[in-house]
């Protein structure tokens, strides 16, 4: 259960000195900006609060669905959080998210756009707000294309025989590939659903014992085979692989908006531009988004919609969106000149009208893990692609109960 008065130490330190209400907020570290800014925010809130007081605990994503777990199972569940909204039909049907329909009001619901609410609606009742998205892309390094004498590829084939040429420039990587922790998956997905795959059937059975899983993941590994990716794919994150970008060393990666901040801060010269996934049967995209969810087990739920509702004016989201890299889950951010002027978010935002969502349903994680060491499996060479694809379809297919 969240603490609600004075807090005594345990998992949640760094209470106050004197009696106030404290609401825990647990914060998904998206960049080093993340843990500062909502810091910020909860300053300004506790000025015009002075009776709140908001404890903020940064986690990793790697790490944050394991901490969740920890502090619901040892009754130190925080009154809030960002989570993966892919975790939410999780705890909706365990009833560890509060339905927030009660809290909003037809003012407060109508700053959001519906594309991005939606994820968060589960059998009609809101489950949690939209905090973050994003939409996925292709960069290519443009240095190194123009000195491999490479046309930034528009489909699949492309893509190889751009790979092939970069791969002769010295020193540097032609695809960067994840294969390890958070995502891995989504790697995968861009090539699967581009070659006209789909992460579950129409019959909701896995989508990975398909001929278009089969063709993603063998171009994948012909790519490792052939060094056109950095060496041993499942040493590397995607923080990884986006470094080597940064750095550059790599030619293309798959990634998402926020690495733009990070680029123009860290790698200020770095010439490069956003492109769609190359094509192959389809257009296809990622649509991603985070959710911000009370918790059922909280005390202090008045409290914490107080400060739901101060971190969703208008200024903070231009701050929060505009600082790493997300696209705008507000219509009035959305509606800022710089979403259409500025041609990298430009870039991302393209894809929306084709973008996928990883489906809402049960035990997304366990089926995301699955999906993924069959992955690995095939990277490392320690599994046939068909065989492995078909062994994860039959495990996923069992923790479906299909």
């Amino acid at each position: 259960m969240a603490a609600s008065a004075l807090a005594v130490g345990m998992a949640w330190a760094g209470s106050p000195a004197y009696a106030k209400t404290q609401v825990n907020f647990t914060v998904a570290e998206y960049s080093s900006k993340t843990g500062p800014y909502f810091e910020e925010v909860a300053a300004a809130f506790e000025k015009e609060n002075p009776d709140i007081h908001i404890n903020i605990q940064v986690v990793p994503w790697d790490t944050l669905l394991q901490r969740l777990t920890t502090d619901i199972a040892g009754g130190q569940a925080p009154d809030i959080s960002i989570i993966g909204t892919r975790w939410l039909v999780d705890f909706a049907s365990q009833g560890i998210a509060e339905p927030v329909d009660s809290y909003l009001t037809p003012e407060f619901k109508s700053t959001f756009i519906d594309t991005f609410m939606a994820p968060s609606v589960i059998d009609g009742k809101t489950m949690g707000l939209p905090v973050a998205a994003s939409a996925r892309a292709m960069l290519v390094n443009t240095d190194l294309l123009d000195k491999a004498g490479a046309k930034a590829p528009a489909n699949w084939d492309e893509f190889y025989t751009t790979a092939e040429k970069l791969k002769a420039v010295p020193d540097t990587f032609a695809f960067g590939l994840q294969g390890k922790e958070i995502e891995t998956d989504a790697y995968f997905y861009y090539s699967l659903w581009t070659h006209g795959g789909d992460i579950l059937k129409g019959d909701g059975t896995s989508g990975l014992d398909t001929p278009e899983a089969l063709q993603a993941v063998t171009l994948y590994k012909k790519m490792i085979d052939e060094g056109l990716t950095q060496p041993s794919p499942t040493n590397y994150t995607r923080e990884d692989v986006f470094n080597l970008f940064k750095q550059g060393k790599v030619g293309m990666v798959f990634t998402f908006p926020m690495l733009i901040p990070q680029i123009k801060a860290e790698a200020p010269n770095l010439k490069y531009k956003v492109l769609p996934f190359p094509e192959g049967k389809a257009k296809a995209t990622y649509g991603v988004t985070d959710t911000l969810m009370l918790f059922s087990s909280s005390q202090v739920k008045k409290e914490a919609w107080k400060f739901i509702e101060f971190a969703y004016k208008d200024e903070w989201r231009t701050k929060f969106d505009h600082g790493e890299g997300f696209l705008p889950v507000t219509k009035n951010v959305a509606a800022e000149k710089y979403y259409s002027s500025d041609p990298d978010i430009a870039g991302f935002a393209a894809g929306l009208p084709y973008a996928k969502f990883a489906p809402t349903i049960a035990n997304w994680e366990e089926i995301a893990d699955t999906t993924v060491r069959a992955l690995q499996q095939i990277y490392l060479g320690q599994a046939k692609p068909d065989e492995a694809l078909k062994a994860a379809a039959a495990d996923i297919n069992k923790i479906r109960s299909k």
